[in-house]
């Protein structure tokens, strides 16, 4: 359901507003906060100590499964020209790689992502150009034959959301660098709406791409569709370039997603929840290298079972849960400390309207999931539930206040509620 041109396109719309609500709310928060850790380091100032481990917890699995999702993909592109051909080795060596990359420091990553992110998105421009779609007489796109507007109504957009948010997912990691920009008031804004808006665009052309060119159901399996696309124009060139395309798209989406996971998991080992061992920084590449190589055998493992529609319906959940919690903080946020309290390097505008869109959209999202995935987001929960109770039981009463919450009273005064 929801695996046609209408209702996907419409699912990126409502996506995309979400994740504006989404990145306009981290922001404000992440400007003030300043600490690595992203959503995680807003949850324990905000939220208190139970909530800030579930964000934690929570985030680590999103970009843990997301970066095992990009590798396989990846895996089942480089094999599919010979299905024969096993995609474990480049599995393997992908996520060894990109491990050695963050190893060596925030700035050689970010490096990277920015020149195959660019890449990978010309790439989908040189598809979308291949096809003629400008001239009506020698179009390949055949929206007219290949789609049929919403043949599941409305239903068929909420089972699309989850899809939609496939092209966005993990944009909201951002907040993790804020520790490493140099003026966070204009770095963190401008990078995440030009992001969002490049996402946004590269979205709307996938689909209006893939689904003028392949056939619905073929559309609705595939787990490679721009590749598919690619196929179905009949020109080597072009099956060519959207072939390394595709491939830089998921190690650009993996390589990021090892920075984000390693920040979190490290922020968490500052605060003396988890041991302090994690949060050490290499004495020559600054990177938190112990969460780093850490967090590699927990990625592997989710990849070698090659369950993608598992492992990315699990990250999906995981980050829509994010989203909310997110949005309940920036409510509670402006109560304890509202405008003119505290100084501001960004303001969220019409507060709390982005709060509440964020928490619809998030909700429909998780009911069309429910739809087809229900017993993995029950499975889901039960776990996030028992890791609170291990958590209330072993880990709270080792918390150094000193650490976990003085800093953020010191900095901002005592709250208003």
């Amino acid at each position: 359901m929801g695996w046609n041109f209408t209702g996907a396109l419409m699912a990126i719309w409502a996506m995309s507003v979400m994740y504006i609500g989404v990145a306009m709310m981290t922001t404000e928060m992440a400007s003030i906060i300043e600490e690595p850790g992203g959503q995680y380091a807003m949850a324990k100032s905000i939220l208190g100590p139970l909530a800030a481990f579930n964000v934690w917890l929570i985030s680590v699995f999103e970009y843990t499964m997301l970066e095992a999702a990009d590798a396989v993909v990846g895996g089942d592109i480089v094999s599919s020209p010979n299905p024969e051909l096993s995609p474990m080795p480049f599995i393997i060596l992908t996520l060894l790689l990109l491990t050695l990359i963050n190893y060596r420091g925030i700035y050689g990553t970010l490096t990277l992502n920015f020149f195959i992110t660019a890449a990978a998105f010309a790439s989908v421009m040189f598809l979308l150009g291949s096809t003629d779609f400008f001239d009506p007489s020698r179009s390949l796109i055949k929206l007219g034959e290949l789609t049929d507007g919403l043949p599941y109504g409305l239903l068929g957009v909420f089972a699309a959301m989850q899809f939609g948010i496939w092209f966005f997912l993990g944009i909201e990691g951002t907040a993790m660098a804020s520790s490493e920009c140099r003026k966070v008031e204009r770095a963190l804004p401008v990078g995440t709406m030009i992001g969002l808006l490049t996402l946004l665009f590269g979205a709307m052309a996938t689909w209006f791409v893939c689904s003028g060119l392949v056939e619905a159901h073929k559309l609705g399996g595939s787990v490679y569709p721009l590749y598919d696309a690619a196929v179905a124009t009949g020109k080597p060139l072009v099956i060519a370039v959207l072939f390394a395309g595709t491939v830089l798209a998921c190690l650009a989406s993996a390589n990021g997603c090892i920075s984000d996971a390693s920040h979190a998991w490290s922020a968490l080992a500052k605060d003396t929840i988890m041991p302090a061992y994690f949060a050490a920084e290499h004495p020559r590449f600054g990177s938190y290298y112990r969460s780093i190589v850490f967090l590699l055998p927990i990625s592997l493992m989710f990849a070698f079972t090659g369950m993608l529609d598992q492992i990315i319906t699990f990250s999906i959940f995981s980050a829509l849960l994010v989203y909310i919690i997110t949005a309940v903080m920036m409510i509670r946020f402006r109560k304890m400390y509202p405008l003119g309290t505290i100084k501001r390097a960004y303001i969220s505008p019409l507060h709390p309207v982005p709060a509440l869109v964020t928490i619809a959209l998030a909700s429909c999202a998780l009911f069309g999931m429910f739809l087809t995935y229900g017993v993995n987001m029950l499975s889901g929960t039960l776990f996030y539930a028992l890791a609170s109770l291990w958590f209330i039981k072993r880990r709270r009463s080792r918390l150094d206040p000193g650490i976990f919450v003085t800093p953020s009273l010191k900095k901002w005064g005592k709250p208003r509620a």
